[in-house]
């Protein structure tokens, strides 16, 4: 058995009683357990596993397969603030996705934890902006080698569609809003 900080980054049913649960986590990596009962109504479960939720977890490893066994969650921090509004939600969403996109599982990278739970932190308390989406992109594409700012002028989210086939279908219209949004907050100021 394991134990790591870790932040959930998608929920599904697996039965009528358990879930799979995806993490991303400060010493394994990416990786994918299985909650038994979790779906249950009395669960030891109950309210910690909610998507962008930080927690402390403990994960028995499978040998066979890459779905290992959820055994405890000890909740840390829920990131709250980021459900108070849907452009937080939204951003949230986005660094998910493109984490998934751009990670194998497995696959141990404690610099990715990093970034994801200094991005959670800051739309706890803060709206996305322009720039808050491209740090991340740089910061991501920084850590899969692909970009190094000092040495490269090109865009750190191009750098990472090429390398791994695709970007999340949700960027565009999440840069849409942002752009928008400071249009009009650049008109408000003027």
């Amino acid at each position: 058995m394991q134990s790591t900080a870790a932040i959930l980054l998608r929920k599904r049913k697996f039965s009528d009683t358990s879930l799979i649960v995806s993490w991303c986590t400060e010493s394994l990596g990416c990786v994918q357990t299985v909650a038994k009962g979790a779906r249950r109504i009395k669960t030891p479960f109950a309210g910690k596993l909610d998507l962008f939720f930080e927690a402390e977890i403990s994960v028995v490893t499978s040998r066979k397969s890459t779905l290992h066994t959820l055994t405890e969650v000890v909740l840390k921090n829920p990131f709250a603030g980021i459900r108070q509004n849907y452009l937080r939600t939204q951003a949230a969403a986005y660094f998910v996705e493109l984490i998934e996109i751009c990670t194998e599982r497995d696959h141990h990278e404690p610099e990715l934890f990093a970034l994801l739970r200094r991005a959670f932190g800051y739309l706890d308390t803060n709206d996305p902006n322009l720039r808050a989406i491209s740090h991340f992109e740089t910061e991501l594409a920084r850590i899969a080698g692909v970009h190094d700012s000092k040495k490269l002028k090109a865009d750190p989210a191009f750098a990472l569609g090429n390398l791994f086939g695709r970007l999340p279908l949700s960027r565009t219209p999440l840069l849409k809003t942002l752009t928008s949004e400071a249009k009009s907050k650049a008109k408000e100021t003027a």
